[in-house]
């Protein structure tokens, strides 16, 4: 048996020998990095600028912003290293790094979709109490909350999974994960394997649940209400529930991936649906919530036209 101490180095197999079309997934992959930062820093400078837009529903989109960045942060300066590297090797600190990055991410993206559904269900079932319930103290409780539970969550899972023995370094993917660093584990597992388990249902199928109870409860209203509170409805929840299928699916390809055999699925789709809920989230939101939400999108117009006035003169 290896201890995990001994091991420096972790090998990611999913890459190939890409020659000279690497400069061009390089290119992709930076334009998509680029445009995933422009767009979140955009959409959260418009919102702490614009008083019309503290409400409780924009500063817990804020949260989800922020979110993105930090999820890119996790993926992508990292990949466009291996993509020009022709070892693809990562160490063993920063395999642990990227395991708490990416979970991290993942968390607090599910639990701030839930509490974006719990602002949006008071909203739309108590409209006339909603101002009453949605203090500055229980904006900032939702704002802090998802950050805090996830952090104390996914620390425990990296620190359980470095108490592991293991025996060797090889990772077929293209980012380092939880799951495939504990299958290197020569010790038991089964604590990490149980505590794996329940963060699943604390931070996915737990906020899934909510969302959906809280959605039924919302369709309810919207039944019995008027035309203009189905408006009301459509309009904000729209993107957020755009929001929660497009990561649930990027999640649900990323499991299916890590756990199952997929020799059968050509690689480039195995590390296209690996990496999914990382690459894709990030510029899926701001350009939803940015293009659905009417506030938003006139006042990111004006702040874009604004600075092109400014450049010009």
């Amino acid at each position: 048996m290896v201890n995990s101490s001994v091991v420096t180095h972790f090998t990611l197999g999913a890459y190939t020998d890409l020659g000279p079309v690497k400069w061009l997934y390089f290119l992709l992959i930076l334009t998509t990095y680029v445009l995933v930062l422009v767009s979140n820093v955009l959409l959260i400078v418009v919102i702490c600028l614009n008083r019309t837009l503290h409400e409780p529903m924009y500063v817990l989109l804020c949260s989800l912003f922020l979110n993105e960045i930090w999820g890119s942060f996790a993926v992508f300066p990292m990949l466009l290293v291996q993509i020009l590297r022709d070892v693809h090797t990562i160490t063993f600190t920063f395999c642990f790094l990227q395991i708490f990055f990416g979970h991290f991410y993942g968390s607090v993206e599910f639990v701030v979709l839930a509490v974006i559904t719990y602002d949006r269900y008071l909203a739309i079932t108590f409209p006339l109490h909603y101002k009453a319930r949605m203090t500055s103290a229980r904006v900032l409780l939702l704002f802090i909350f998802p950050w805090f539970y996830s952090f104390v969550l996914i620390l425990t899972l990296v620190l359980l999974t470095l108490s592991l023995k293991l025996c060797g370094g090889y990772i077929p993917k293209v980012i380092c994960n939880n799951y495939s660093v504990v299958k290197l584990a020569c010790s038991d597992t089964s604590v990490s394997n149980i505590y794996g388990l329940l963060i699943t249902i604390l931070s996915v199928f737990g906020p899934l649940i909510f969302m959906f109870v809280s959605y039924v409860c919302i369709l309810k209203v919207c039944f019995r209400g008027s035309s203009q509170t189905r408006q009301k409805a459509l309009s904000t929840c729209t993107p957020h529930l755009a929001s929660v299928i497009n990561f649930s699916f990027g999640v649900c390809f990323e499991v299916l991936q890590s756990r199952f055999d997929l020799q059968s699925v050509p690689n480039v789709i195995r590390v296209l649906l690996s990496l999914y809920f990382l690459v894709i989230q990030p510029l899926f939101n701001p350009l939803i919530y940015g293009l659905k939400l009417s506030k938003v999108r006139t006042l990111c117009l004006q702040l874009l036209r604004s600075a092109v006035t400014t450049e010009l003169q």
